[in-house]
């Protein structure tokens, strides 16, 4: 099977979050399952540089108000990528694939990301570089507009099966219904029954529309989002698509992601030589000006600074936890009144609160191995990969109980340690109480170290690798496919 995934992002490539994890490793997953796969990106600056064996597919001219050129090359593990190398659209030395350099949206958005999803629909038909898969794989808005494109096709009887994966719905590519004609859409898209959307274009309803399947990161954001509460205003119509929607958690990069290999850390461990995370935890305390102590548990917190992530209601929380005596170390960039407070708990309680504003890779690995726990207090997450890079850690994860998180990990409660199966602390609702009772109750079970090195033993051999979750997906393919062909 040919599967060409469509995307904004893809690691090792560029990366603005979990998306690009997914992008870069699911393909190299699913090719000894039998599928040959090529991932559609945008050539951002740098980006080209990055891969090996380069070479040019096909001219582009006239590409939204420009001219472009495909080219395709590999990256070093072995991944195909084709790049849309568009000047006009990509290259841009300052800001990032989405926001210009004063933090708001690019004003060409629609421009860029349309002609990143009208050249997937070109390759999707065969017409450009002579390949044609048998299904493309859509991700998020930035890539949803593709399936307008085949949808609205002449030929497009011979259009291959679609699947978008709704990585994060809040994120729905809204744009002025004026931008149509330069989309290059019919009026036909400006009914309810399209891709309006309260007199507003919206690139993702498009994929939700017209795309022969749908998917979700984790099977309880799939029923999440079929609520008013969840749905961000798109309930009705996944409802209406219910049968359509299937919920796949992912995976991480287990060769990335390995704490005897991680060239990050300050020492290797597993879980048979788990002594040693003690020495990342003491390097990470002496880097980020805590205080070294060994005797109460340091919480790790690697995340966009946004009220969706729940920060707001750890600050509010953050007193308890200073109250028990553990220390917490913050790596993250976002909302500004966010970064304003964890760097005043910072400054508020030296030794115990650390806070860097930014983004760090190689420090956001070494907050995972030398953390005993990580925070995920997300008001909403699809799915959520910190968690699961905590679970490979051996850092026990404690997360809201909500979309992804409630799928990965298993709540401390009396009968999960009575049986043993307990990986980490789960709470409800998202408010400051709560969340300050699943810190106090971390804070109680860390205190009995044989039985909080039993549940590290067991987080570390939770099945967080794409191996299952790449199955489900070739598997979804499959079905996919045999629906579309009849």
């Amino acid at each position: 099977m040919k599967v060409l995934f469509v995307t904004p992002e893809c690691y090792p490539l560029v990366k603005t979050g979990g998306l690009a994890d997914v992008a870069g490793a699911l393909p190299l997953a699913l090719a000894p399952l039998g599928v040959e796969s090529r991932v559609l990106l945008p050539a951002y600056p740098g980006v080209r540089a990055k891969l090996e064996g380069v070479a040019r597919v096909a001219a582009l001219p006239g590409l939204f108000g420009g001219a472009g050129e495909l080219v395709e090359g590999t990256t070093a593990d072995g991944l195909r990528v084709l790049l849309l190398d568009a000047p006009h659209l990509f290259h841009r030395e300052q800001g990032g694939p989405y926001l210009g350099p004063d933090g708001t949206d690019w004003p060409d958005n629609h421009l860029r990301f349309g002609a990143l999803s009208w050249v997937g629909a070109q390759i999707s038909m065969g017409r450009v570089g002579g390949w044609q898969p048998d299904l493309v794989h859509l991700h998020d808005w930035q890539a949803a507009l593709t399936a307008a494109y085949l949808h609205f096709d002449k030929e497009s009887a011979d259009a291959p099966a679609s699947l978008l994966t709704i990585h994060n719905l809040a994120f729905q590519g809204l744009f002025p219904a004026t931008t149509r004609k330069a989309l290059k859409l019919p009026a036909e898209v400006l009914h309810v029954d399209g891709m309006e959307y309260w007199d507003q274009l919206s690139f993702l309803k498009a994929g939700v529309q017209w795309c022969d399947h749908l998917s979700t990161v984790s099977p309880t954001y799939a029923r999440e989002i079929l609520t008013p509460e969840e749905g961000m205003g798109f309930d009705g119509l996944l409802r209406a698509r219910a049968h359509e929607l299937t919920g796949i958690v992912n995976g991480i990069d287990l060769d990335v992601w390995d704490p005897e290999t991680d060239p990050h850390l300050a020492a290797p461990y597993s879980s048979r030589r788990l002594a040693a995370k003690s020495k990342n935890t003491a390097a990470l305390q002496r880097e980020l000006g805590l205080d070294v102590r060994a005797d109460v548990p340091l919480f790790g917190l690697v995340s966009r600074l946004t009220e969706q992530k729940g920060l707001d209601v750890l600050l509010d929380a953050l007193p308890r936890l200073v109250a028990t005596g553990a220390q917490l170390a913050v790596l993250g960039t976002g909302a500004a009144f966010l970064e304003d407070g964890f760097r005043a708990a910072a400054a508020a309680h030296p030794g115990q609160i650390a806070t860097v504003i930014g983004f760090d890779e190689a420090l956001s690995h070494r907050i995972q191995a030398g953390a005993h726990t990580v925070l995920v207090p997300s008001r909403f997450e699809p799915c959520g990969l910190t968690q699961l890079y905590g679970l490979r850690y051996g850092s026990l994860p404690v997360v809201s109980r909500v979309g992804g998180l409630a799928d990965t990990v298993i709540d401390a409660n009396t009968a999960a340690l009575r049986s043993g199966v307990a990986t980490g602390v789960q709470f409800s609702p998202v408010q400051p109480d709560p969340l300050a009772v699943a810190i106090e109750r971390t804070v109680e079970w860390f205190a009995d170290r044989p039985a909080w090195q039993r549940a590290q033993r067991r987080a570390m051999a939770s099945d967080v690798g794409w191996g299952t979750a790449a199955e489900q997906d070739r598997s979804l393919y499959a079905k996919v496919v045999e629906h579309r062909l009849g």
